[in-house]
């Protein structure tokens, strides 16, 4: 294995334990969740967690738990003893069909699983996570482990070209042009989820979000503040835009907590 793969390796444990800080795969779903990321110089690469550890907890894993996997699903290296994650079809089909996707998450998050069991169309209810549900979620109609070829196809199906999908009363599927992206993408779908379900337990079903009008406002001053005098210096120096321009900050707040807890 290459230093590059030793390197993801890395950043897929990483990751993988950012769920468990994240509070999306805790408790009974301690195992239930995987984050992969493909190779950059071996496209046809990826990593992701495995099963089969003697302790199997994503608040545990370490790079050499990793699994090496091609994009069939095929295993190509990994602990002895263990396995590619038994769902690994989900990763692998997404990877091989869409080459602009590097990283794929897929967890049980407690919210999102109850929103995609009551046929109710999630609303946006709140600035963080609103560009998801602007439109409809698509939802993969079945519970079923993705264990086959066909199974991993259409969950492909249901995403589309777009960064999520919700499995129905199995959680969800989030896909990005980095790890982090693809992380906070489900972090984000999992507080709408949330924000839904209060509303809908509170009000109904016939419960208001956010008017689409007003998210497509908020996008175009978001994306013109740096017109703005009071503005213009400082982000023309390059300050970054603040909540809901980039994943980065939240991200990297989190994987320091994961890599001074564990070392890696």
């Amino acid at each position: 294995m290459t230093k590059e793969i030793d390197d993801v390796k890395r950043s897929v444990a990483i990751a993988n334990r950012t769920l468990d800080e994240l509070g999306l795969s805790t408790h009974v779903t301690a195992s239930l969740g995987h984050v992969s990321m493909r190779v950059p110089n071996e496209p046809e690469l990826f990593v992701v967690k495995g099963r089969g550890y003697q302790i199997d907890a994503l608040a545990r894993v370490n790079p050499e738990d990793m699994i090496v996997v091609d994009l069939e699903g095929n295993m190509i290296d990994g602990p002895k003893g263990t396995s590619q994650c038994y769902e690994v079809k989900m990763h692998s089909c997404i990877l091989r069909e869409r080459p602009d996707v590097q990283a794929v998450v897929h967890v049980h998050p407690r919210f999102t699983v109850l929103m995609s069991l009551l046929g109710i169309r999630m609303r946006p209810m709140c600035n963080e996570g609103r560009d998801l549900v602007q439109n409809e979620l698509p939802v993969y109609e079945d519970s079923r482990l993705i264990l086959s070829d066909d199974d991993g196809m259409a969950v492909v199906k249901a995403i589309g070209d777009g960064p999520a999908a919700l499995l129905r009363g199995h959680g969800a599927v989030c896909a990005g042009g980095s790890m982090e992206t693809a992380v906070i993408t489900m972090l984000n779908l999992e507080e709408q989820a949330r924000m839904n379900y209060y509303a809908y337990a509170a009000e109904g079903p016939d419960y208001k979000g956010i008017p689409s009008a007003e998210i497509d406002y908020a996008k175009e001053a978001f994306r013109t503040m740096g017109d703005l005098p009071h503005l213009k210096g400082p982000l023309s120096r390059g300050a970054a835009p603040g909540a809901g321009g980039r994943p980065g900050g939240v991200w990297a707040h989190y994987t320091e907590i994961v890599k001074e807890k564990s070392g890696l």
